[in-house]
C-alpha cells in the first residue's frame, strides 16, 4: 500500500522552560508533569493541545489543524468546538495563516436546590507555516459546525509522489 499524501510543513511554537526561582517540591513535580505531557504531545497522545501549567492548574487550549493539498488546493481545517463565528480572526500573509480568537465555555447545573456553574475562558492562536509560492492572497474561509476551513491555490509545481513502504 502506497502513502499519497503531500506533507505540509506547519510552524510549531517553541516551549520554554523556566528555571525554578524557589525551588520546592510543588515546582519540581510541575515541571516533571510538563516534561511528561510534552513527550506525549511529541508522540500525539496529548490532551487535545490543553495544557495544565501554573500552580492554579488554569488550561490553555489550542485547537487542531490538520494541513492538506488537494487537487491544486491548500486547505487548513481547524477544530473549533464551542467557539462562533465571530469569535475567530483570520491574518494571512504570504508565508503565514495566523488562526486566533476566544473560547467561551460555560456549564451550569441545578440539583436538589444547589446551583453550580464554571465557566472558562481564554484566547487562543495557531500559526500555519504556508509553502512558498503559495497564492495566500486568494484565500478563501469557511465556518460550519465548529469547522473552520481555509482554502486557496497551492504553490504551482508543489507535487507530491506516492511513496512506498519497504519492509
Amino acid at each position: 500500500m502506497a502513502a499519497t499524501a503531500t506533507p505540509v510543513p506547519t510552524q510549531v511554537t517553541p516551549t520554554t522552560r523556566s528555571e525554578p526561582t524557589t525551588a520546592g517540591p510543588f515546582r519540581t513535580l510541575e515541571r516533571f508533569a510538563e516534561e511528561v505531557n510534552r513527550i506525549f504531545d511529541d508522540f500525539g497522545l496529548g490532551r487535545g493541545g490543553a495544557r495544565v501549567s501554573g500552580y492554579e492548574g488554569a488550561m490553555t487550549w489550542a485547537p487542531r489543524v490538520d494541513v492538506s493539498q488537494h487537487k491544486g488546493e491548500l486547505i487548513i481545517r481547524a477544530d473549533l468546538p464551542g467557539v462562533g463565528k465571530d469569535d475567530v480572526k483570520i491574518n494571512v500573509t504570504e508565508d503565514t495563516v495566523t488562526i486566533h480568537g476566544e473560547r467561551h465555555r460555560a456549564q451550569e447545573e441545578e440539583r436538589d436546590g444547589v446551583y453550580r456553574a464554571e465557566r472558562s475562558y481564554g484566547a487562543f492562536y495557531r500559526n500555519v507555516a504556508l509553502p512558498p509560492g503559495t497564492a495566500s492572497d486568494q484565500a478563501k474561509a469557511s465556518f460550519k459546525d465548529g469547522v473552520l476551513e481555509i482554502r486557496m491555490p497551492a504553490a504551482p509545481g508543489a507535487k507530491g509522489r506516492p511513496l512506498p513502504i519497504s519492509e
